[in-house]
């Protein structure tokens, strides 16, 4: 059973009012009849206990009837019909028991549930017609929310003529301020008091966006069980979050009892699909108004509801308008050629003036500049620890000490912020300061003291006193409008494009950079070519002439000082050619294509000549080997070097042998190459790819560069290598493009 189906809890106080299920209350408001009936067979599985009241029929003998029988074959039709075609359902006047009735069905779950109110005494569809055309006359051409609220109030009272209308509004974190009101003239005003957002819990404003108009009739009724509690087709309690006449949380109704309202009327202001505020009326006694007369309310409400939408839109664009030309003028004035915090800083208007704020400061990476009234550079790194733990990329807050301590050093120049991250950058942000506001609110009953123990009841209530209390406000600032949070959005667009460019023109310098050093690169090929190699040839002529021409004549002393020259001349010259191999890889462009590894490899063993060269040497290669895909030029000389050395290091051992071939790992195609040579230690494995690491014995010729040439060609190839090797049993190098 999931959180939202738990059952009714047995005990309910101030506590854990705010994880109450209200949907799933069980209870009936005593003004009308609730079933639930079967959409399936139409039979009536769960009745409010109050029927005999109502329709003259004990609640016992209701269970398990067909639903027509009460309502009537065409009410019944239309409902089939609504069911069947998924469209919306209407209410229903109906005539049950020589009584007039307002049938309001809906579906929750896998229930049909019915809510039949009484018409009442007061029904003229012309008069609800003029009603609607005041509303709509009377809330069109205000200019001001101030103005709307006050205009809604008056009409909601001269209309429904309750004792209070008050039009309540919420803030960021839920509290709630009466902003406008009209009463009795007999009556204490209530206008411009606050009150905690745990008077009016998270999902009590969950459910005003479902329900939007809630009416309590008589605060003081008695609660009307709905039989069976647990429901016979989902084994749960029902869902009543859409009934007009679910009962009420006691939490709720003995807070309205402590501030003696006898009756109330709800409605919800929902602006752009958020709960903005509510229209909250109080009646002193007992109150029913009809479900028609809720229609009106619920249209007034929408119409209200929606000026405020325009007006704020009006607000939000026109800020918007005045933001984005002081932004352009900013990012005229920033310079690729600067770094961002030294453009912002001489830039002719400061980003503070984006959005009203005190001061700001720009952290990117080690660079900080402040602008205006700020909190010191020390403080603001501080502060941006505490930003950097922030999953949002913008966070703003009224009340910076709350929830950073360290805050309350600086509180009268920094009580609030905006800040948003730049890039990818984890120490770098933008902030904007607000300043500690200072200013008083008058609370509705002391917000510190919310409950109270009921010795009556023997548990804890709502608290009784609703008197005038002021508080003066400390470390709070004025609130971000959500027109700041959009500014905010786009200038963080606008300095991350800065980045960027920048970013991009860096990368092209390098680039620059780095075709020039290919340049140097070649020029130093052809040096080492010509340059070196002209002299050593003439060093290695020149000694083998004297060795063929002189030797009978030589000492034996000298005929060896020749043999050195030649031997260390030889090895001079395969290094050079080693690192022109290594230049050529590291220099080259990569150009990929597919090619058959069978057909390199025949090519490849052909120029070793190994019949001749290699004669005792044992070489497998298996057939049909994948393709590859790669640069074919830098792909031969990798497999050059690896057959090479397994030829090399291979060949003093009894029976050398050689297998290539492929396995299949992580869904890539790997190579190998496996020799039973001389192998490596374990703690050489991890630099023999090093330029000029040797780690065999010197009767191995080589350079060490031939390894470090298959790691910069698979480097290349976003590839990988590997070996696994034991000394004297053998090497196996694995490796994937």
């Amino acid at each position: 059973m999931s959180s939202e189906q738990l059952p009714y809890p047995e005990k309910v106080d101030i506590r854990n009012c705010d994880k109450e299920p209200i949907h799933l209350i069980g209870k009936a408001q005593a003004h009308g009849v609730i079933l639930a009936v079967n959409p399936q067979t139409f039979k009536i599985i769960q009745a409010s206990e109050n029927t005999s009241k109502f329709f003259g029929v004990v609640h016992q003998d209701v269970l398990n009837t067909s639903i027509e029988a009460l309502i009537g074959e065409t009410a019944f039709q239309r409902i089939n019909e609504t069911i069947s075609s998924e469209s919306n359902f209407s209410a229903e006047e109906l005539k049950i028991n020589k009584k007039f009735f307002v049938m309001m069905p809906h579906l929750s779950e896998e229930h049909l549930i019915l809510d039949f109110e009484l018409l009442g005494d007061f029904w003229d569809p012309m008069h609800f017609q003029q009603q609607l055309t005041t509303i709509i006359n009377g809330l069109d051409a205000v200019e001001t929310i101030h103005a709307l609220c006050n205009k809604a109030a008056r009409l909601m009272k001269n209309i429904f003529d309750y004792d209070r209308v008050m039009i309540y509004r919420f803030d960021e974190e839920w509290n709630g301020e009466v902003v406008a009101e009209e009463k009795e003239p007999h009556l204490e005003s209530w206008l411009d008091l606050h009150y905690p957002a745990s008077d009016i819990p998270a999902q009590s404003r969950n459910l005003f966006l479902k329900h939007k108009v809630r009416i309590i009739s008589d605060v003081n009724y008695e609660p009307v069980p709905i039989t069976p509690e647990i429901s016979p087709i989902t084994h749960m309690p029902l869902d009543l979050s859409r009934s007009e006449l679910r009962g009420v949380s006691p939490i709720h109704i003995e807070y309205l009892q402590n501030m003696k309202v006898g009756a109330s009327l709800t409605a919800a202001i929902i602006v752009n699909g958020k709960l903005w505020g509510l229209v909250a009326c109080h009646h002193y006694s007992a109150k029913f108004i009809n479900y028609f007369q809720r229609e009106t309310c619920k249209f007034l409400t929408q119409v209200f509801s929606s000026n405020i939408s325009s007006i704020q839109t009006g607000i939000f664009n026109k800020k918007l308008d005045e933001s984005t030309e002081l932004r352009e003028e900013i990012l005229e004035d920033l310079n690729i050629e600067n770094t961002l915090v030294l453009g912002l800083q001489e830039a002719k208007v400061s980003f503070t003036s984006l959005i009203e704020s005190g001061g700001g400061a720009v952290v990117l990476e080690n660079e900080i500049a402040l602008f205006g009234n700020t909190p010191t550079k020390v403080e603001i790194l501080q502060l941006c620890d505490f930003l950097a733990e922030k999953e949002e990329t913008i966070f703003t807050t009224k009340s910076l000490k709350s929830q950073y301590p360290e805050a309350e050093k600086f509180k009268k120049l920094a009580s609030g912020i905006l800040s948003f991250k730049l890039g990818q950058a984890k120490d770098s942000f933008v902030i904007w300061f607000r300043p500690e506001v200072s200013e008083t609110v008058s609370w509705g009953g002391d917000p510190n003291n919310k409950i109270s123990y009921n010795e009556e009841k023997q548990r804890l209530s709502p608290r009784k006193s609703f008197e005038k209390w002021t508080e003066k406000l400390d470390g709070i600032s004025s609130s971000w409008q959500d027109y700041d949070i959009e500014t905010a959005k786009a200038f963080r667009e606008n300095l991350n494009q800065f980045i960027l460019k920048k970013q991009k023109e860096e990368i092209s310098r390098l680039n620059q950079n780095f075709v020039e050093a290919n340049k140097d690169l070649e020029l130093f090929s052809y040096g080492v070519s010509h340059d070196l190699r002209s002299p050593l040839r003439g060093i290695i002529g020149y000694a083998q002439i004297l060795k063929e021409d002189f030797d009978k004549e030589l000492s034996a002393e000298a005929s060896e000082t020749i043999d050195t020259i030649l031997t260390a001349s030889g090895k001079m010259e395969g290094i050079i050619d080693d690192i022109l191999s290594f230049a050529k890889v590291t220099g080259g462009e990569i150009q990929k294509k597919n090619f058959n590894t069978n057909k390199v490899l025949e090519e490849l063993l052909l120029s070793f000549n190994i019949k001749s060269n290699f004669p005792t040497t044992k070489l497998k290669i298996q057939d049909n080997l994948p393709d590859t895909y790669g640069d074919r030029r830098m792909i031969f000389q990798l497999w050059s070097n690896l057959v090479g050395n397994a030829l090399k290091y291979s060949q003093q051992t009894a029976n050398p042998s050689i297998e290539i071939g492929s396995i299949t790992q992580d869904n890539k195609d790997v190579f190998y190459i496996k020799d039973n040579g001389i192998g490596i230690a374990e703690n050489k494995k991890d630099r023999i790819f090093d330029m000029f690491s040797r780690f065999s014995k010197k009767d191995f010729k080589g350079s060490g560069v031939g390894l470090t040439i298959v790691a910069r060609v698979l480097e290349k190839h976003n590839g990988k290598i590997w070996v696994e090797s034991e000394p004297e049993k053998g090497s196996t190098f694995f490796f994937h493009l």
